[in-house]
């Protein structure tokens, strides 16, 4: 199973590109790429949108993927995870149907 940190590292690697073309395009320091690769670091929302435009793919798929990671990290040591995950499914479910109606 993949990472965000594997997808991206993966993408450029099967470009050809090195760390500091791809920080260069996407206006992101050399290091900190290195580190999102590694998972060492998490990136913002709006830098996971940026390289899902420079690598062209899926945003909706990129964003669940480091959405997954933030989750999968928060839980790891968890006892009860999927417990934690269903109960957190619903709860976001039902606070979507609040904003929502707003």
């Amino acid at each position: 199973m993949e990472t965000f940190g594997d997808i991206i590292k993966n993408k450029r690697e099967s470009k050809g590109l090195i760390l500091r073309q791809v920080a260069s395009a996407l206006d992101i320091d050399q290091a900190i790429v290195s580190k999102f690769e590694r998972g060492e670091r998490k990136p913002t929302k709006e830098q996971v949108g940026k390289f899902a435009e420079f690598y062209d793919l899926d945003k909706d798929f990129l964003v669940t993927s480091w959405l997954s990671d933030k989750i999968a990290n928060e839980i790891l040591y968890e006892n009860n995870i999927a417990e934690v995950l269903k109960v957190a499914e619903e709860k976001a479910l039902y606070l979507k149907t609040i904003h929502d109606g707003k």
